[in-house]
């Protein structure tokens, strides 16, 4: 599969149900960035009308795992992903449409060509911010991905 917006969201539907439902959509791919987009309503509110911290995870995560995804497509390797530890800071309550970005892109494919060159598993850390329609930063998070060249 040729990693791009509709792809992902197609993938998305069919293999990760629950961040179909939630409203999550990849809007923006491109070697350096990815764009999540997800939208505070009934089914990922919390009792104090906003996201569920975990909906904006969900948006975070998939903002630095679909960077990492094609990475490893254009590396032409097979290459195992797992995110090995997380952060989240909350910084304003997340209502309306809030964008989720990463712009590490250039730091996964140089953790993948160490990998290749040494054999030995590699850390990256990637963020991603939440900004509002307003452009207020109402959440970042720090996702620690574990990527290792798999000998075929």
């Amino acid at each position: 599969m040729e990693i791009t917006p509709k792809n992902v969201n197609r993938f998305m539907f069919f293999k990760l149900p629950l961040g179909w439902l939630s409203g999550m959509r990849v809007i923006l791919l491109n070697k350096t960035t990815c764009v999540v987009k997800i939208k505070h309503h009934w089914l990922n509110q919390n009792p104090f009308q906003s996201m569920f911290w975990a909906a904006q995870g969900m948006a975070a995560e998939m903002s630095t795992g679909v960077l990492v995804m094609k990475e490893i497509r254009n590396s032409n390797r097979k290459v195992s992903m797992l995110v090995t530890h997380q952060e989240g800071n909350f910084l304003k309550k997340a209502t309306g449409t809030i964008l989720f970005s990463c712009n590490e892109g250039e730091r996964i494919q140089e953790a993948i060509q160490k990998s290749i060159q040494t054999g030995e598993g590699q850390i990256v850390l990637l963020t991603s911010k939440g900004i509002n329609e307003s452009g207020v930063e109402v959440a970042n998070f720090l996702f620690q991905w574990s990527l290792k060249v798999k000998n075929v």
